[in-house]
């Protein structure tokens, strides 16, 4: 017998079987498609009579691979959605209806979209991720009555005031940047839906990723004089702003009032985050002694957390201390050796960088491509570098690679700033560098410029080049690898 511990698995069960998934005949929706583009501006009797010669199976997953097919193009998805709801036999649901909203509202026509939304709430059609595309649509066309006029519309149509939908509205809006429009609609329902902790929660986070402190700090002050408690992702969101803002003392501040009211939810996040800034600002002794507060507690401290210290005692140059910090521990990672390379980097010790890139491999310790910009940039600057050795001379590697890989505009460009440096140094973009050769074909370039930078003596970037050639070529290997290969090895 088959038991469901989600109620959200059994409610997906019972949709598939009212409306099965079923496969969409890919010449089909081409042939749809086309003709939807075509006659996107034909007379109806001609766009109907087209569309009925194409002879299609009209499915919900037909009708959403048609919405897909044009983001962001409403009048094909319109008449597709006119034509459909002549058909007898189909009838849309929550899932349609939202998908043809989103469409529409991505192409911002609003007076379709509003007349849309008054017609799926006459047929209750409705569900939260519907309010969610309608706040998010309207607000960020700034129709901020018809944002509210929205929520009045859905009570009037079965839908009543729920303050989780409305939470779940704020939440979406302030991850749009929208929080301007969300604290609107708030307090513009206050009388309908009263906020809680969890509303206030969301505007605090959006206003700090906007950066206006003013109003977090207003929208903070606001909840506690209703008496909700900030939960710690609103005083981590909080503290993480004044840091940005070099606000030291304002966050740490705030530190302390939660170190003195509210200790026992002090947890591995908040304190990671406090040390994380302290040690970018060079603060040491804070830093230890919250760290040690840290471990007192039994809070397990993790290697984001001591990665961030090994980079702070390198900027004080206690190199020394940094070393016996990572030697302490039994798992680096790739946060603790990119604490220590950075660090490096900063005091000019490419090479000792290069020595524990090199140890970081031979621990099987994987780099990402922040690993290689880092050292590249560390070897030759921000800037790239005129080598006085014709086969190092970057700029030539440079260029040469992205001819052969076919973008020479990018390569012109590039050598007209490069012959202006008297007045304009261009940044060498590392990363664009790696990506044109991350490929079978790079692996090549990266070994014969290795052999090259080798016969020049810079051992340590011909190191770092060719484990970037090797690391693209096992995963192009990977990639292409057959499952029964990888059963084999195995």
């Amino acid at each position: 017998m088959l038991t469901f511990s989600n109620p959200f698995s059994l409610q997906l069960l019972r949709r598939l079987h009212h409306h099965p998934i079923s496969p969409v005949n890919p010449d089909h929706l081409l042939r749809v498609c086309t003709v939807l583009y075509q006659q996107q501006n034909s007379t109806e009797s001609r766009f109907t009579s087209k569309l009925v010669s194409c002879e299609f199976e009209l499915t919900h997953e037909f009708f959403l691979q048609v919405c897909n097919k044009f983001p962001y193009s409403w009048r094909p998805v319109y008449r597709f959605f006119l034509y459909t709801e002549s058909q007898p036999g189909f009838k849309h649901t929550t899932v349609s209806t939202n998908k043809m909203l989103d469409v529409v509202g991505k192409s911002r026509n609003i007076d379709l979209f509003w007349e849309l939304l008054n017609d799926v709430a006459r047929r209750r059609l409705v569900n939260d991720k519907t309010f969610v595309i309608a706040l998010r649509i309207l607000g960020g066309a700034r129709e901020l009555k018809k944002c509210v006029e929205f929520f009045h519309l859905m009570n009037s149509n079965g839908c009543e005031y729920k303050l989780g939908t409305l939470n779940n509205v704020v939440e979406a809006m302030c991850k749009c940047k929208l929080v301007e429009e969300a604290k609107f609609v708030v307090f513009k329902l206050r009388e309908f839906v009263r906020p809680d902790g969890v509303t206030y929660k969301w505007l605090v986070g959006g206003y700090c990723d906007k950066g206006d402190l003013v109003e977090a700090s207003k929208i903070w002050n606001l909840m506690e004089d209703e008496g909700f408690e900030p939960d710690m992702d609103a005083v981590e969101k909080m503290m993480e702003a004044f840091f940005k803002v070099n606000q030291y003392g304002e966050a740490l501040r705030l530190f302390e009032t939660m170190r003195f009211k509210r200790m026992d939810e002090l947890g591995v996040s908040t304190y990671g985050l406090v040390i994380r800034w302290l040690c970018k600002k060079g603060m040491m002794a804070q830093a230890h002694e919250v760290f040690e507060e840290m471990r007192q507690r039994g809070v397990r401290v993790d290697n984001s957390t001591l990665g961030h210290i090994v980079y702070g005692l390198m900027t004080r140059r206690r190199v020394r201390e940094a070393y016996q910090v990572v030697e302490g521990i039994e798992e680096p990672d790739l946060s603790v050796y990119h604490g220590l390379m950075k660090g490096l980097l900063r005091l000019r010790r490419a090479s000792e960088a290069t020595q524990v890139f090199r140890e970081m491999l031979r621990r099987g310790c994987e780099p990402n491509m922040h690993t290689y910009i880092m050292l590249l940039q560390g070897h030759l600057g921000r800037r790239g570098r005129k080598g006085s050795d014709p086969l190092v001379n970057f700029d030539t590697i440079f260029v040469g690679g992205m001819v052969k890989a076919g973008k020479s505009r990018e390569a012109t460009k590039y050598v007209e700033r490069v012959m202006n440096r008297g007045m304009e140094v261009p940044r060498f973009d590392y990363n664009k560098f790696l990506y044109y050769f991350s490929n079978e074909e790079g692996v090549c370039m990266f070994e014969e410029v290795a052999k090259k930078l080798r016969e020049v003596g810079l051992f340590d970037l011909a190191d770092i080049l060719e484990s970037y050639g090797q690391k693209m070529a096992t995963r192009d290997r990977r990639k292409n690898r057959s499952p029964t290969a990888a059963d084999t090895e195995d």
